[in-house]
């Protein structure tokens, strides 16, 4: 194939501009002119002031000392509640085989319906493994710099299996990158 000269130039003039060390200085973020302070990054809200729709995605969940057939980790979603826009909905999801050598716990499904708020950096949920009854409930507040990205708290086991003396367990919630 022949190129004219001019089409020959066109294309050796497109080649260059796309160069990438050419191009660099205008966009090289970290060359600013003399005197110019560094972009400001912004700080963390306050606990208190997270909302609930910072609070929207997928969560990694861990226990200390679950009780028997409960693992100690687990998976949580939260969303925009379909009813009320100020409160979170989701869904826990345990892998109950996980909890080598207990049978599972009573009252309790691998996923299970939450519903809540998040207010004032307070984190409150409700479980339910049936959608009828509440069968576990989260207490918990917002980390403080965590932007929002770390919960601990309590969860206790309120199923009709449950102990009437059941413990409070322990978690931490943390959001998953890219959330």
């Amino acid at each position: 194939m022949r190129f004219r000269p001019a089409l020959r130039i066109a294309t050796l003039l497109i080649a260059a501009s796309a160069h990438p060390s050419w191009a660099q200085a205008q966009n090289d973020s970290t060359k600013r002119a003399a005197g110019t302070a560094a972009p400001a990054v912004a700080p963390c809200p306050p606990a208190k002031q997270i909302k609930p729709e910072q609070m929207y995605g997928l969560w990694r969940v861990q226990f200390t000392k679950p009780p028997a057939g409960l693992p100690d980790k687990a998976t949580m979603l939260l969303e925009r509640h379909a009813e009320f826009s100020e409160s979170v909905a989701g869904f826990v999801n345990r892998d109950l085989g996980a909890a080598a050598g207990s049978p599972a716990v009573a009252g309790h499904r691998a996923k299970a319906q939450l519903a809540g708020d998040i207010e004032e950096g307070l984190v409150t949920l409700d479980e339910s493994s049936n959608g009828i009854s509440i069968t576990g409930t989260w207490t918990g507040e917002l980390v403080a710099n965590s932007c929002g990205r770390k919960v601990t708290g309590v969860w206790k086991d309120t199923s009709d299996s449950a102990p009437p003396d059941a413990p409070d367990i322990p978690f931490t919630l943390e959001k998953v990158p890219g959330w």
